[in-house]
């Protein structure tokens, strides 16, 4: 089992930490800050130095019972099994889609339809909706960014996969549901705005997605819709 600390607190940049296991291609931590590629959102990278060495991390996955996987190049140096390391995620990458996955919670706020699927990338961003009204490019741009303008506080907490099941209302993915079994899926609420299960990483506040807008609309299906976002920089 890895401690993921990114869930508690998205901001941390590195840790220190304690390989459980290592092997061509893959380092398993006791502890962590990268997030493993899940919900649409990509996998940290970034570098894992000890004394004497240093690896880039080139994608992190979860791996079986609870582990994250700190992938590597096959050949590339890796500490022994038991050695204290530090952990450093490619911060300005892991920002980026922190200001993309609450862009898009925001742009799911503003078109209330289901979510058939989506992804994130540091450079563009897209949700798929099951709609089949048009849609409004400026009219949507200008709704998210009186919300970011807002600066809506941003928080996490948990509840019982009971009291999920007791509101169903509160899933909008279609295609993917909050994975369940653990006794507790995480909940993100963007005060006054939306309140869904997340377990991406996330803003404090709105206020930071700073400025992004509705890029290309395509028609995927008589019910669906797929919407991008960018982000000026």
């Amino acid at each position: 089992m890895t401690e993921a600390l990114f869930r508690e607190d998205s901001y941390l940049r590195e840790c220190q930490a304690t390989v459980l296991e290592a092997g061509p291609g893959s380092i398993v931590l006791d502890r962590t800050v990268f997030y493993p590629m899940g919900g649409g959102q990509p996998g940290d990278t970034g570098t894992i130095s000890w004394d004497g060495g240093s690896v880039e991390v080139t994608d992190t996955h979860y791996g079986d019972a609870g582990a994250i996987r700190h992938l590597t190049d096959a050949d590339a140096a890796i500490p022994d099994n038991g050695t204290s390391v530090t952990a450093m995620l490619d911060w300005d990458r892991r920002y980026l889609h922190m200001r993309m996955h609450t862009a898009l919670h925001l742009l799911g706020s503003v078109l209330q339809y289901g979510v058939t699927g989506g992804n994130i990338s540091a450079t563009k961003s897209r949700l798929d909706f099951d709609m089949e009204d048009t849609v409004d490019k400026e009219d949507v741009t200008a709704k998210i960014q009186a919300l970011v303008a807002a600066d809506h506080p941003l928080s996490c907490r948990w509840i019982t996969d009971e009291e999920l099941d007791a509101q169903p209302d509160l899933v909008r993915t279609m295609s993917v549901q909050p994975p369940k079994g653990a006794g507790k899926v995480r909940l993100l609420e963007i005060e006054g705005v939306d309140l869904q299960p997340c377990g991406g990483t996330h803003l404090k506040s709105t206020g930071e997605v700073g400025q992004v807008r509705v890029g290309k609309v395509e028609k995927k299906g008589r019910r669906n819709r797929r919407v991008s976002i960018v982000l000026d920089q």
